[in-house]
């Protein structure tokens, strides 16, 4: 079962492929990518990592974590699961405007 690692506190001049020769030294990866930002294409000085094995994985922490990567130590771990949006309460409908157009809660 693959493994998905956060590869933080990156470089802004890493790329995928960069992350990917790094750690196969730890084992075979199945996906590694660096997140950028929609609109710039500019780099978010993190990514991840996705191992084919949790050995691999292990083993990629081990090495890597606080290790050094174009001159920045990065940190690296377990990746945590994605949110699920819409689960929850949140504050819907608050501070928005009202049907006559006026903005907020009506006391002025």
């Amino acid at each position: 079962m693959n493994k998905n690692l956060y590869v933080g506190n990156l470089s802004y001049k890493i790329t995928d492929d960069d992350l990917r020769s790094n750690f196969s030294e730890a084992g075979e990866i199945a996906n590694a990518s660096i997140i950028k930002d929609k609109f710039t294409g500019q780099s978010k000085g993190f990514g991840f990592v996705e191992m084919k094995t949790e050995e691999g994985a292990a083993e990629a922490i081990k090495k890597f974590n606080g290790g050094m990567m174009d001159g920045k130590a990065i940190t690296v771990n377990e990746a945590r699961p994605k949110k699920e949006f819409g689960a929850g309460g949140g504050n819907r409908g608050s501070g928005g405007f009202d049907r006559g157009g006026r903005r907020g809660s009506g006391r002025y």
